[in-house]
């Protein structure tokens, strides 16, 4: 795995992890690596110093404590919020304009309606990701 400091056209500082470099440059050219804060897939890599082992690092990697406070969050939300699938974000929209009852959903949304929501002022946030299924890693 490969991670990369990235950033989007509105200097939105973000990182990815791929597969190989390959695989960032086929989804960065196929426009599938969007900002997790305002959608936009303009997205670059910036500089980063190469981790080499036997080094002193600048910035430790997630703690096991950090990773299981993102797994709570997203074990909240879906425990609690109402799944809203593809319809993010129209209900989003919907609940900010006051014409759908006021309640905390979740669901799927692209880079593009990611962008329009925060355009519009609709308070949204990237849901952590979901662990990966054992099955699915080489």
């Amino acid at each position: 795995m490969i991670r990369y400091a990235l950033a989007c056209d509105h200097a939105h500082e973000f990182e990815g992890w791929f597969g190989s470099s390959e695989d960032y440059d086929a989804q960065s050219q196929a426009g599938q690596i969007g900002c997790p804060t305002c959608g936009s897939t303009a997205v670059t890599k910036q500089i980063m110093a190469p981790m080499v082992a036997g080094t002193k690092r600048n910035t430790p990697d997630m703690t096991p404590a950090a990773r299981e406070v993102m797994m709570q969050v997203r074990q909240h939300v879906e425990d609690n919020f109402d799944y809203v699938g593809e319809d993010f974000a129209a209900e989003a929209r919907a609940i900010h304009a006051g014409t759908s009852e006021n309640r905390g959903i979740y669901g799927e949304a692209t880079p593009a309606e990611v962008r329009e929501l925060a355009d519009e002022g609709v308070e949204i946030a990237p849901l952590p990701p979901a662990p990966v299924k054992k099955a699915s890693l080489n």
